[in-house]
């Protein structure tokens, strides 16, 4: 573990002095990114996206603790409002999640932490499932179609016949085919183009974007200089240090590292305060 902190504090000296910042629509460092509450932006875009349909069967099986909010929704409450914290205080709106390898459920995260923020009213959330090798985020919301992300990219299908609506703030980017080549797409001019779309049209707060795994592929390295920050999700009993160590780096190199979370990590009763058994 000593290790590992070394690591993360030498990212952070070298990130602190480089200091660099994102190409377009970043905010300056002192800028924080003022809420926008729905109704004054652009409602008819977001009222006129399809709505997403959960079944209720599915959320104890895919582990959606956050969908309802309560005791259970808890540790991606507080996920949320640390990366909200962190976010506006630095200014930045562009967030990714990504982990070392497959398996450490990222996106899953990624799903509990847009229903958590889609709580926060006065905030506008867009998911975008940039992991394109696999549907990912549609298969855990159970939801079907026959497009994926790179077919907005493209130009092929427009955003708002692909994207669905959670509530009345947060909008899911879904992935429902498998992409073949997603790191030539995801290092384009055109994924710079859409994000400024996104921005320009929708006027989102904070963009979730779930990422391929690091060490998996370069899927996500030439993607991830176009995020202001990004969360490491490591899987508890799984990852291995070493593992942590190396994307850490990796990450530090492309983008600014929020935080590392140890996911799937099961705590004694007491944890937090509070008697609510494992997270």
């Amino acid at each position: 573990m000593d290790r590992l902190q070394q690591a993360i504090q030498k990212a952070r000296e070298e990130r602190d002095s480089r200091q660099v910042q994102p190409q377009s629509l970043k905010l300056t460092q002192n800028e924080h990114p003022d809420p926008v509450p729905p109704e004054s932006v652009g409602e008819d875009l977001w009222l006129a996206l399809p709505e997403i349909k959960i079944e209720s069967r599915l959320i104890p099986r895919k582990r959606l603790m956050s969908f309802g909010g309560g005791a259970d929704a808890t540790p991606y409450d507080m996920l949320r409002t640390k990366m909200l914290q962190q976010a506006l205080s630095n200014g930045w709106r562009r967030v990714a999640l990504t982990s070392p390898y497959s398996g450490c459920g990222k996106s899953t995260t990624a799903a509990n932490l847009a229903f958590s923020l889609g709580r926060q009213e006065d905030l506008r959330t867009i998911v975008v499932d940039f992991d394109m090798r696999r549907r990912g985020l549609a298969e855990i919301l159970k939801q079907t179609g026959t497009s994926s992300m790179s077919d907005v990219i493209q130009g092929s299908v427009p955003f708002h016949e692909h994207a669905l609506r959670y509530g009345n703030n947060v909008i899911f980017g879904l992935n429902y085919t498998a992409t073949r080549n997603p790191a030539e797409i995801l290092q384009s001019r055109k994924t710079i183009e859409m994000l400024e779309f996104l921005e320009a049209e929708y006027k989102p707060d904070i963009i979730l974007f779930d990422t391929p795994p690091l060490m998996a592929s370069d899927d996500s390295h030439g993607f991830l200089r176009n995020v202001d920050c990004a969360l490491l999700l490591a899987a508890a009993e799984e990852t291995s240090i070493d593992h942590i160590d190396v994307a850490e780096r990796q990450l530090a190199e492309l983008t600014n590292v929020m935080g590392i979370v140890l996911n799937k990590c099961r705590y004694i009763s007491g944890a937090f305060g509070y008697e609510y058994g494992s997270y």
